[in-house]
């Protein structure tokens, strides 16, 4: 009995203590963990019936009662009643951990924590096909995400959905797909839809001064080459031509020049087939190849207009041996390209390249989706000051009606006028007619395409999206551009500097044409930094972003800036070069480099003099050692006081070292020209033989070269 009384002392002694003295922190369930803590005692302590149910009483209304308490279990064994008077249940019992299937498994009793999943890393990299109607279970397969991932990210965007498997329209499919941090591709389909014949799009493509411009006025009977500046093309022009046999065929012009490579690019991608121009009397030439494996890669059929067969020295056979060579398989060889010889400026053979494009266009059965919303294909995009932006559009599926919202690359808008090409008013476009839009809210960049969307919010979530992704990628190949670097190690490094240049152009075509043409200008000491671009003429933000980071301002194909402008930026010692034509701009900006580049230091043999007689001064206390003078002639150059001298003897270098004294006829000189005699000498050298070779040195700081090609292309070789 005593030793019961004993227990139930130590007991209620460490009970109380705990109560009043602990402070108390709440926890969830705290009568249930109150009950259990003297349902434990209890189980302990079962001689003692009447304590554990006045403690019960308490304890579970103290818990009630109190907002922060803190649960304290006491396992009331044979051996916690051996230890001494401390307080129980402070010292927190290490988990035992069990081990199940290979794995360890918490307790039974260790509370639940939630496991931290790493977020998933977008891909940028990573480019899925979406179509209209998929479900949320094929976009998770595709995006890589689980299915509760992408419900979220719906559920943020403000969409509603009933299940897993309820269809989505390609927008939202979109949306969630650039928010997983995945690019897309749009699959339309035709099920359903009316499918008519439509006109071919047709790409002219070649060599500059090769007579596009001029074969495609002859076409349309109008004169578009004059008016272009240096009789050469620097935009994509898009028309209708209407043909003497009833049928229309659209035509894209595409500029010859090296620095529009991806002008070119552009049109053979939205085209059906491309028209290869080759002077008869120039042949194959870089623009011309570079054409053919643009079309070769967007998998287009190509014709061959050999033009300016009229001229003396005009070659047709030439032109298509060089093409065959080239691996373009023509029909009178055997393959199926077709090769029509022309005359731009005496129109012969129009008629030839008109049935051998409409021939071509039989066999490609050219057909496509009328009704529907439209699929575009930007062409050029530019800035008017009364419209605001203008894009030229080719439709490619669908019909383009206007007051439909749209969706241009990452801008949007509400189309409020479409345009035909002979600049008429029209309600809708239908595929393969070339129309010219306004209404976006701000320029996109050519070669996006247009979607077409029901309504603003859409077209407002869709833009962002797209913005944000497109800054991420911006940012991304900022980050990751390399600085120019020498390409020979063993060479000393030069000094580097950057030439920061504000881009202008009044078409977003001709901006990204520029911008690329002017990167290409990069080398190992100067390094071209495209700061900001734009279309549309230079303005007072240009001019202050340039006097912020010292750039000049280039502008291609706009106007002259107001005077005031103009006299601000003198001011400001910011330099404006306006130009039309694109290698001359080029040749300007090339010249700029050369003159900001540091240039490389080198050592240059300035002159050398022979030795023909030895001379020695004895040295005294008052004049100082002895001297050896070299009695020389100068055989080349000249020698100076100041350089650097080496002596060569046997052709091999002895010894290098600086002159000390340099006299001609007992006077001291700066310089002794060829031919003359002189005494030389040099310091801390003493062993001269007649016949020895004195070359004089000097630094000379060599600047960059501006170097242009026969096909137009330019660069900077150090």
């Amino acid at each position: 009995m005593a030793w019961r009384e004993l227990g139930k002392k130590r007991i209620y002694m460490n009970f109380t203590r705990t109560l009043t003295t602990t402070p108390f922190r709440y926890a969830a369930g705290s009568n249930f963990a109150s009950i259990f803590t003297v349902q434990s005692v209890c189980a302990s302590a079962r001689c003692v019936p009447d304590f554990t149910n006045q403690s019960s009483q308490g304890v579970a209304g103290f818990g009630r009662e109190t907002k922060e308490c803190e649960i304290r279990c006491f396992h009331a064994s044979s051996q916690v009643w051996a230890r001494s008077d401390g307080p129980l249940g402070l010292q927190t019992p290490k988990r035992v951990y069990v081990k199940r299937g290979g794995r360890n498994q918490l307790p039974v009793g260790a509370p639940y924590a939630c496991r931290n999943v790493p977020a998933t890393k977008s891909n940028p990299d990573k480019t899925i096909e979406i179509f209209e109607g998929m479900t949320l279970v094929e976009l998770a397969k595709r995006t890589g995400r689980s299915v509760s991932s992408l419900q979220d990210i719906l559920t943020d965007v403000g969409e509603k959905f009933q299940s897993e498997f309820e269809l989505l329209s390609m927008d939202i499919a979109e949306l969630v797909a650039m928010e997983a941090g995945i690019n897309v591709k749009r699959l339309h389909s035709a099920e359903g839809a009316e499918i008519l014949p439509r006109s071919a799009v047709v790409t002219v493509m070649g060599h500059v001064d090769h007579g596009k411009t001029s074969l495609l006025d002859a076409l349309r009977q109008t004169s578009v080459a004059a008016k272009e500046a240096g009789g050469i093309t620097q935009h994509i022009g898009a028309f209708v031509v209407a043909m003497p046999s009833g049928a229309s065929i659209t035509f894209l012009d595409t500029p010859g020049h090296a620095a529009f490579s991806a002008m070119r690019a552009r049109g053979a991608a939205v085209t059906d087939i491309v028209v290869l121009v080759v002077a008869a009397d120039d042949g194959v030439m870089p623009q011309t190849l570079e054409a053919m494996s643009h079309a070769k890669a967007a998998n287009v059929p190509i014709v061959v207009a050999i033009n300016k067969c009229d001229k003396a020295g005009a070659n047709s056979e030439k032109v298509k041996l060089q093409l065959a060579s080239e691996g373009l398989l023509l029909e009178e060889m055997g393959g199926d390209v077709q090769v029509v010889e022309v005359s731009a400026t005496e129109k012969i053979g129009l008629d030839n390249l008109e049935e051998a494009l409409l021939l071509q266009a039989d066999m490609m059965d050219l057909k496509a989706r009328i009704d529907g919303p439209a699929q575009a294909y930007v062409v050029e995009a530019r800035l008017d000051k009364g419209r605001g932006p203008l894009v030229t559009t080719i439709v490619k599926a669908g019909t383009l009606v206007c007051g439909q919202h749209v969706v241009v690359g990452s801008q949007w808008g509400r189309i409020r006028a479409i345009k035909d090409m002979t600049g008429k008013l029209t309600q809708r476009a239908t595929p393969a007619m070339p129309v010219e839009i306004e209404g976006l809210r701000g320029l996109p960049m050519a070669g996006d395409d247009v979607i077409v969307v029901h309504s603003e919010e859409r077209a407002r979530m869709l833009s962002s999206g797209r913005q944000r992704k497109y800054e991420e990628n911006r940012l991304r190949n900022k980050m990751i551009q390399d600085k120019p670097t020498t390409s020979d190690d063993s060479k000393e490094v030069p000094r580097w500097v950057e030439m920061p240049v504000i881009v202008k152009a009044d078409v977003q075509g001709t901006v990204q044409a520029v911008t690329d043409a002017l990167k290409t200008l990069n080398s190992a000491q100067v390094f071209v930094n495209v700061v900001h671009v734009g279309a549309g003429p230079i303005s007072q933000s240009d001019v202050d972003l340039a006097q912020a980071c010292g750039a000049c301002i280039v502008g291609f194909n706009v106007k002259s800036p107001p005077t005031a402008l103009s006299q601000a930026a003198a001011r400001a010692g910011i330099k404006i070069i306006l130009h039309r034509v694109i290698y001359h701009l080029l040749e300007d900006i090339g010249n700029l480099i050369i003159e900001r580049a540091p240039g490389t230091s080198e050592t240059h043999v300035a002159g050398q003099a022979e030795v023909l007689n030895i001379f020695e001064i004895k040295g005294s206390k008052s004049k100082g050692p002895d001297v050896k003078i070299a009695g020389c002639r100068v055989i080349d150059g000249s020698v100076t006081r100041s350089a650097t001298l080496r002596l060569l003897r046997s052709g091999e270098v002895v010894f290098e070292g600086l002159c000390t004294s340099l006299k001609r006829e007992k006077q001291d000189v700066d310089t002794v020209k060829k031919g003359t005699e002189c005494g030389v000498v040099i310091s801390n050298w003493y062993d001269f033989q007649i016949g020895d070779v004195i070359q004089c040195l000097e630094q000379v700081i060599r600047k960059p070269q501006f170097i242009k090609s026969e096909s137009g292309a330019v660069r900077i070789e150090c």
